[in-house]
């Protein structure tokens, strides 16, 4: 069987020295790229004949998945997959698999850095001192005794709350399905509307899907306390860029720390966001740790490894 590894994995040499080693092992022929390219003819060349591709983020679009007709299987090294043609794939029957759960301390970390970083102003701080200036308007909030607003109650947003638990925050949360551990941590889930409005501090961890894109509305943004702040480390099509910088920028709500954007970084210099109040912005670095990473290598390795034994995990399609 011929697998492709189609773009780096951010792994150390000897991580992908014993991925190689795995599959060679087992008879498997693998070919690893360290640099991706994204047009399609080009992806179409280096995966020609294989049986199995390994991506992470690259699009792979239904002329790609059209032109491989050996492909069986992909594995994502991802837990989104919003930027493969599932369509397609159902159509030529190539199972795909991700890799759920390798980000979820990263994520949850970064989550709880911003808020942190937001409310009590972190990076005026830093800069205050040094330009030699005082604490002087720049006092911030404690998280302690917040309300902490959840929106989806998975891995990632249940971790959220063990540490905003931890912190001292009372719990809420709005999620399509409810949570049995979620319940057991003292979360009560209510309408996304009640959320928004009771809300001290609001943390995003649902997928980007089709019933998601553009979920965090003007109208939901509105709802928020002026003293509340809002998180953003799932997606950036969930939310309106524009409704969140007007109500940064009108004072309407008090901050927001945001590391997903309708796009991948670099953003573009007039993104709404770029110059909003009180607002913090890291480059989509959210799941970006070195423990992170290799935790999503054996994932993949077992996606393939089960596909090929007729046990599939974590399918997508």
């Amino acid at each position: 069987m011929k697998i492709v590894l189609l773009e780096a994995l951010a792994i150390s040499d000897n991580k992908l020295d014993e991925f190689r080693s795995k599959l060679e092992e087992k008879g498997h022929e693998f070919k690893a790229y360290d640099k991706r390219v994204e047009k399609d003819e080009k992806i179409i060349e280096r995966a020609k004949d294989a049986d199995v591709i390994i991506i992470t983020n690259l699009p792979i679009s239904k002329n790609v998945i059209n032109s491989l007709p050996e492909l069986k299987m992909i594995s994502v090294a991802f837990t989104g997959v919003d930027h493969i043609d599932l369509n397609a794939c159902k159509e030529n029957d190539i199972v795909v698999s991700n890799a759920p759960g390798y980000s979820t301390h990263s994520v949850a970390e970064l989550a709880i850095g911003l808020m942190v970083n937001v409310m009590r102003n972190m990076n005026k701080c830093d800069n205050a001192v040094r330009n030699g200036k005082t604490r002087s308007g720049l006092i911030g909030n404690e998280i302690h005794g917040k309300t902490l607003g959840i929106i989806g109650t998975g891995s990632i947003g249940t971790r959220v709350a063990e540490i905003g638990k931890a912190f001292g925050c009372d719990l809420i949360a709005y999620s399509r399905s409810e949570s049995q551990k979620a319940k057991e941590l003292g979360i009560e889930y209510l309408s996304i509307e009640e959320l928004f409005e009771k809300s001290d501090i609001i943390s995003l961890h649902v997928p980007h899907t089709p019933e998601t894109e553009g979920m965090i509305d003007a109208n939901l943004i509105n709802r928020m306390k002026e003293s509340a702040i809002f998180i953003n480390t799932a997606r950036g099509p969930i939310v309106d860029s524009e409704a969140l910088a007007d109500a940064l920028n009108d004072e309407k709500i008090a901050g927001a720390g945001v590391d997903v954007f309708e796009m991948e970084p670099p953003i573009p210099e007039k993104h709404p966001l770029v110059n909003a109040k009180n607002t913090v912005l890291t480059p989509h670095v959210a799941f970006a740790t070195p423990e992170a990473f290799a935790k999503r290598a054996d994932i993949v390795l077992s996606n393939i490894i089960s596909w090929e034994k007729g046990d599939t995990i974590n399918q997508i399609v």
